[in-house]
């Protein structure tokens, strides 16, 4: 297409942005979108690669908002490889963009070959072209593996020969050796940790191995040379560059989101052109990123999922073999998995050949999106607009057996209705006396047993030593004499009585059908003890006496529920009902419950419908409620307008927007300096890997404070949040604010590293990120707001070194 009519635009590179095909991300896009850029006049069509990412949790919102708002004379062409419910998106896309085209390709150019490697040996994982029957040796590994060694005599075999060794799992030279003796190199090595791959790296360097002619070393020393010459030479001394070049000159390289974009861009460049032979890589590599490979090496099938250590999905092994096969060089691809004890061939198969990772909807309203919509279309539409998304639309399936159910159980319904038929009367009517009776007496039966429980506890807590007591019911019925008036554990009284067959006891509210009364008093010795026979005895004779005085003791009565009137009244109406004198009324009855409870179930089964129905559009009021309550947005009748403060935080797109907007408003940042503005932005911006509590060092003085009022401002949205059931604002995370403090400052890279426990990729990746959301503070601030400039000047003290670099083109 030529130069001039190819651009480029992501957060931060700008190449020919106004050319007739520019790439550039969907945050960009969707920006655009929303401040009805002009740009955008004439716009004919939008490629959406990867279209997966829809379901990604943290950027998935964008791509369904581009698919939504986008304007209808826009055709986009939505393009994946791992979405196995096409139809369902198909017919979504049909839903909001018109007409709609499905085209499915399941013949895969380059054939995938699934292999184990154990104990040095390439095992095929199956031995038909269908790729149905699995490998019985591999079959034979793993019993092999799973059976108990046999104990003989001086630990030899016995006359059965040998018994075979469990599988080994070949160490990671070992592989290497053994792909490239069988012609399968390059190849993807995925490890899923940053810190095993440059593990594996240092140990294939240290072994010696070399994969490399001197005319590729060559050609790599040049690339790297050139690449790298940008970064300052202290800045590549603190990020190793001499350990990472010399393994690129012997054909091997690691691959990670920790590592600079610089370097991961070599990697990906040198592996394009077959000058990389392995390269050690996390999950991250099969995402976006143009690296085919010969072969695939998977050496676990566990990962970290963000929670627990959880098997690879289905769509995940996909993803990561999908890289194995070159188009247009190789004949064949390999995906090869390591063996150990925890792989179990079916299991395996079941991965390589299943077919079912459908996509699901991560949408969710924001803060920014609701401002936006608002401003645009107004509260009605926008809720429209966001009845039309995937999420609400998968939602929307979901009932659709839900509603079949409760469809078939209403024509159930209706037939027990038939058969209840009374020739006397309503028995629809009379079924619903019946059970308003029942109801009504079963709730006053509880109501009075817990108002019985209730006094019967409050009587044994007035109780004191010496008070005779009548226990009307079981085993302990008759006089008992209070020795102490004691509590349990939890709390309820239990006190410990004598009775007249001289046992010690501790009674409970449960011996009392009745509050219990106190009938009489023994003054109790006080040398008196449970355990002494002789005392309990003579104590129980003055007990025994006073037994026939107290012969008929009444226990007062509780006062009922108040319901005594009403069960009157409706057994009056059930005997005076038409039907009431039906002879097969008891069979009507039987049929009246069974519709009754049918009926109950589907009233369930319609409030979960009504659950599932309109979430999206809920949850867009929710966030509109917040808005309001913070002043962002205007109630007007049904409507709302955006207020100032609202258009300003349409223009804030982080995850922490609302807390940046209270920030802004307050006026908190008018006083910092830029490096000081820079330090308090990070803590907005940045996202810990780990949960683990640390105290993170921090500069002194006003930093110290903006950042505690930031926290206060964030504990003010989390409130509300909560009040209107909103999801929560990540809190302010304080571990960046040190090193993008220093950096602003000037400091070294080194010296910056050091003090964290970033690396260099994570570095350079939130600085980047800072930049961003300065950007976006600049541009939501009032023309006369010193923070504008502050975050104009902040931006641009870290645009340098190592974080600048990929802005120069």
């Amino acid at each position: 297409y030529g130069e001039a009519d190819v651009g480029l635009l992501t957060g931060d590179v700008t190449i020919n942005g106004h050319a007739q095909t520019v790439v550039m991300t969907t945050e960009v896009l969707r920006n655009m979108v929303y401040e009805s850029s002009p740009d955008l006049t004439g716009l004919g069509y939008v490629v959406l690669d990867e279209v997966h990412y829809l379901a990604d949790r943290e950027r998935g919102a964008v791509w369904e908002e581009l698919i939504i708002q986008l304007p209808e004379s826009v055709a986009i062409a939505a393009l994946s490889a791992t979405v196995s419910n096409v139809e369902e998106f198909g017919a979504w896309m049909a839903t909001v963009r018109g007409d709609t085209q499905i085209v499915l390709e399941e013949h895969r150019p380059v054939p995938l070959w699934q292999q184990v490697m154990a104990n040095n040996r390439l095992y095929d994982l199956f031995v038909d072209d269908a790729q149905r029957q699995v490998n019985p040796e591999l079959q034979r590994l793993a019993r092999d593996g799973m059976r108990p060694p046999k104990r003989h005599s001086l630990d030899r075999p016995g006359r059965g020969g040998k018994r075979p060794r469990p599988a080994r799992t070949p160490s990671r030279v070992d592989v290497v050796d053994r792909l490239e003796a069988s012609d399968l190199l390059p190849a993807i090595y995925f490890i899923f940790s940053r810190a095993g791959t440059e593990d594996a790296v240092r140990l294939l360097a240290n072994s010696g191995i070399r994969l490399t002619s001197p005319d590729e070393r060559h050609r790599i020393a040049r690339v790297v040379e050139e690449r790298c010459s940008v970064i300052p030479e202290a800045d590549l001394l603190a990020v190793g560059f001499g350990e990472f070049s010399d393994a690129l000159q012997r054909g091997i390289a690691a691959h990670h989101a920790g590592m600079l974009p610089l370097f991961k861009e070599v990697v990906e460049e040198l592996f394009q052109e077959a000058l990389l032979k392995v390269v050690f890589a996390t999950e991250t590599l099969a995402l976006g990123i143009n690296m085919p490979a010969r072969t695939v090496v998977l050496e676990r099938l566990v990962k970290w999922n963000g929670q627990t250590h959880a098997d690879i999905t289905p769509g995940e092994y996909t993803q990561l073999t999908g890289r194995a096969g070159r188009r247009g060089i190789d004949v064949e691809g390999y995906a090869v998995v390591l063996w150990n004890q925890a792989v179990q061939p079916n299991h395996l198969a079941g991965l390589a050949s299943t077919r079912t990772y459908p996509l699901r909807s991560s949408f969710r309203p924001t803060y920014n999106m609701a401002v936006n919509l608002v401003r645009r279309v107004g509260r009605r539409v926008a809720r429209e607009i966001l009845e039309t998304s995937f999420a609400q639309y998968q939602s929307d399936q979901s009932v659709v057996g839900l509603a079949s159910t409760i469809k078939r159980n209403e024509h159930v319904i209706e037939g027990y209705q038939e058969s209840m038929t009374c020739h006397l009367g309503d028995f629809a009517e009379y079924a619903a006396i019946r059970r308003e009776l029942n109801d009504l007496e079963k709730s006053t039966s509880r109501e009075s047993a817990r108002l019985t429980r209730a006094h019967a506890a409050q009587s044994l807590e007035r109780l004191e030593p010496g008070d005779v007591i009548a226990v009307p019911t079981g085993r302990r019925s008759g006089l008992a004499v209070v020795l102490d008036a004691g509590l349990d554990e939890l709390g309820e009284p239990r006190p410990q009585v004598l009775t007249v067959d001289r046992q010690v006891r501790r009674l409970s509210v449960a011996d009392f059908t009745a509050p219990a009364v106190v009938v009489d008093r023994l003054r109790i010795p006080r040398d008196f003890h449970p355990r002494s026979a002789n005392a309990r005895k003579a104590l129980a004779t003055r007990l025994n006496e006073l037994s026939g005085r107290h012969t008929n003791v009444r226990p007062p009565k509780v006062r009922d529920s108040g319901n005594d009137v009403q069960i009157a009244r409706l057994r009056a109406r059930l005997r005076k009902h038409p039907c009431h004198g039906c002879s097969d009324r008891e069979l009507h009855a039987r049929w009246a419950e069974r519709a009754a409870k049918l009926q109950k179930e589907n009233d369930a089964l319609a409030r979960r419908v009504e659950g599932r129905t309109n979430t999206i559009a809920r949850q867009f009021d929710q966030i509109c409620a917040v808005l309001v309550e913070l002043g962002y947005l205007d109630p007007h009748g049904e409507e709302l307008s955006v207020t100032e403060d609202g258009a300003r935080l349409g223009r804030l797109y982080t995850d922490r927007a609302l807390v940046i907007a209270q920030s802004l408003r307050s006026g908190l940042w008018r006083d910092l300096t830029p490096p000081e503005l820079v330090a308090c932005v990070a803590a907005l911006v940045f996202s810990s890997r780990t949960d683990e509590e640390t105290v993170p060092r921090l500069p002194n003085g006003r930093v110290r404070e903006v950042l505690a009022e930031q926290v206060h401002l964030w504990a003010g949205i989390e409130a509300l949040e909560s009040e209107f059931s909103v999801p929560i604002t990540p809190e302010p995370d304080m571990g960046f604010c040190w090193a993008a403090y220093q950096w602003a400052n000037g400091q070294s890279l080194a010296s910056v590293l050091k003090g964290s426990d970033l690396p260099a990729g994570d570095f350079v990746r939130w600085c980047k990120q800072v930049i961003d959301a300065l950007g976006q503070v600049a541009g939501a601030c009032a023309a006369d707001d010193p923070t504008r400039v502050n975050a104009q000047r902040a931006a641009d003290l870290l645009r340098r070194g190592v974080v600048d670099y990929s802005s120069e083109v």
